[in-house]
């Protein structure tokens, strides 16, 4: 009985899926290449249902899927409807002069990203609304840098960020220069999806766009409005100065955005010996030489270690093809080896210098603030506190991190932003923009690793420092897969789980806190006491262990995965080690 209503579900998914392709190859409004492709897999039922059994979901941030033709791919009519919906949604909800404020946009190095922003400009521009866009690639942060120089009421970029090259994707900012959040996500979500007929989408022609001012171009000149104040965010421009030719920096832009921005700003501060990885300098959206452009991922910097060997530099960088996130790598003077920085490692690395360095010189704003998400090392905390910041945990997602220094704005700078950072590679000093800034983390980062030279100090040797100051944190992840509908299901009932019955230890970790970021509610396991854990709602629990440790549970929103974000603090390297391999272990055991 179950395998026929499951057979039947099937049959008509498929069934759905050869109607719309049929559609597709049979409407004048899509073009004959794209008709060819769909036609080149006809006969692959199992293609045909991947490409056509949903609509590419617009998410809480935007697009991000593969490329190609059908419903559930990123191609110029799924752009074009994402854009409608945008369109639509700013209309209704941006004021009488959203439509004259426009939207910047930009893009990256990926297939098709200057044909999907010019696509979504054209869109925009037909329903009225004018398009600020780049006229080369340019990095993410730069993008929510401009759409606030242009005072727009929104942004989008066109991006798959870290994604194998197949992929492609769409992000939506707000005026205030960060990634969307409620109610402008869910109320662009229902636009896009209240669209069911793709000829009530439109466009125009690029020159009648332009003819009619609906279509400006934009480039130098924000360039180096973004340079001006990158460089504001410099402490010791002496210390860069001095050391400026006594260090050696490795960087590569994994073929992506952050190439010229970054060399741009090393060079005017004066950094002399700067080697960019000649491999993977230019743009490729093959990404030839990496099989993921990930910072995360160590093979990804084979080719950049290389070159530092044969330059013996002393600290190694790569930003992402949207350059909005910063992976390093420093060397250990004392073994000569290389050593890879987590994204927790190397944003407290350059929190810390800045909160310190703001403190000593005096020019730490009043009220200063200091942000994290909940998965974010618990370092974060006790540096925050050291320097006499205040504190905030916010929900996974810079745009969350972003969203408060609008909210500070609003609130009659009832706090100064000061830093903020998250697990994934991404932090930001200043608040020239509103999303995680790889370009200015690679600033700092020189800086810094010319304040310790200075001081005859090694990156790595100042990492040692902080560990034994703070304590030796360590955090990590584990991640389990579970594909399709079947897969979706066992997720949630595993959240169910651990909801309904939270453990009281995971192993030798004794759980001291228990918050349901669904019900907004938090527990001690102690007292038994309830209180709320003050963030909106997200599906996510985490526990608050003993020792300072603590575990994280999250489905992923954009694949078919749950992660388990955990975090341990030791008195050693190898303590701190041990202590995360335990607790990775009991997680799994826990969970079965």
């Amino acid at each position: 009985m179950i395998t026929d209503i499951l057979n039947n579900e099937e049959d008509k998914i498929m069934s759905d899926a050869k109607k719309q392709l049929e559609y597709w190859l049979g409407d004048s409004y899509f073009d004959e290449e794209t008709k060819q492709e769909l036609l080149s897999i006809r006969n692959d039922e199992a293609e045909v249902e991947d490409r056509f059994y949903r609509e590419l979901e617009f998410g809480t941030g935007g697009l991000r899927g593969v490329i190609g033709a059908g419903t559930n791919r990123m191609n110029k009519y799924t752009v074009r409807k994402a854009s409608q919906g945008l369109a639509n949604y700013i209309k209704k909800n941006g004021g009488a002069d959203a439509a004259k404020r426009g939207v910047a946009i930009s893009f990256d190095c990926r297939k098709f990203s200057p044909e999907f922003a010019d696509e979504t400009a054209l869109c925009l521009a037909a329903n009225g609304i004018k398009a600020y866009v780049s006229d080369i690639l340019r990095p993410t942060p730069e993008l929510s840098f401009a759409l606030r120089e242009f005072g727009c009421i929104a942004g989008v970029m066109i991006t798959a960020s870290h994604n194998p090259p197949e992929y492609n994707g769409y992000k939506v900012y707000w005026e205030d220069g960060a990634q969307i959040t409620p109610p402008h996500d869910t109320g662009i979500i229902s636009e896009v999806m209240a669209i069911t007929d793709y000829h009530d989408v439109k466009t125009m022609s690029k020159e009648d766009a332009i003819a009619a001012g609906l279509y400006v171009s934009f480039g130098e000149e924000i360039d180096d409005k973004y340079m001006v104040e990158l460089k504001k965010q410099i402490i010791h421009k002496d210390v860069i100065d001095e050391m400026a030719d006594k260090f050696t920096i490795v960087y590569s832009p994994f073929h992506g955005t952050g190439n010229l921005p970054v060399r741009r700003v090393l060079k005017e501060l004066g950094f002399k010996n700067v080697f960019v990885v000649p491999e993977q300098e230019l743009p490729d959206p093959e990404f030839t030489t990496l099989a993921y452009p990930n910072p995360e991922d160590p093979k990804a910097f084979e080719l950049a270690l290389k070159l530092a060997k044969e330059k013996d530099a002393d600290i190694v960088l790569a930003t992402d093809p949207d350059a909005d996130r910063l992976g390093i790598y420093a060397k250990d003077n004392k073994t000569g080896e290389y050593v890879a920085f987590t994204g927790n490692m190397s944003g407290m690395l350059i929190g810390d210098y800045i909160l310190r360095e703001r403190q000593a010189t005096g020019t730490m704003p009043a009220n200063p603030a200091f942000v994290t998400t909940i998965v974010t090392t618990n370092m974060a905390r006790v540096v925050a506190e050291k320097y006499g910041l205040h504190y905030i945990e916010v929900l996974t997602g810079f745009k969350y991190i972003g969203e408060q220094i609008k909210l500070f704005e609003q609130n009659g700078q009832s706090h100064n932003y000061v830093f903020g950072l998250e697990e994934s590679y991404g932090c930001l000093a200043g608040t020239h923009a509103r999303d995680k800034d790889a370009v200015v983390a690679v600033m700092m980062l020189c800086e810094l690793a010319a304040f310790y030279k200075k001081q005859g100090k090694s990156v790595w040797d100042a990492m040692i420092d902080m560990y034994e100051e703070y304590g030796y944190y360590k955090e990590g992840q584990y991640s389990i897969t579970m594909k399709g509908k079947e897969g979706a299901e066992q997720i949630a009932a595993l959240m169910d789980r651990l909801r309904s019955n939270p453990p009281k230890e995971f192993g030798s970790f004794k759980v001291v806190e228990f918050r349901d970021y669904k019900t907004g509610k938090t527990l001690d396991m102690a007292t038994g006491k309830e209180g709320q854990t003050g963030l909106p709602t997200s599906n996510v629990l985490y526990f608050a262990l003993d020792n300072d440790a603590w575990c994280c549970a999250r489905p992923s929103g954009t694949e078919p995965k749950i992660k388990f974000y955990m975090g341990v603090k030791g008195t050693g390297l190898e303590d701190a080690d041990k202590l995360q391999k335990e607790l990775t272990d009991a997680v799994k055991a826990v969970i079965g």
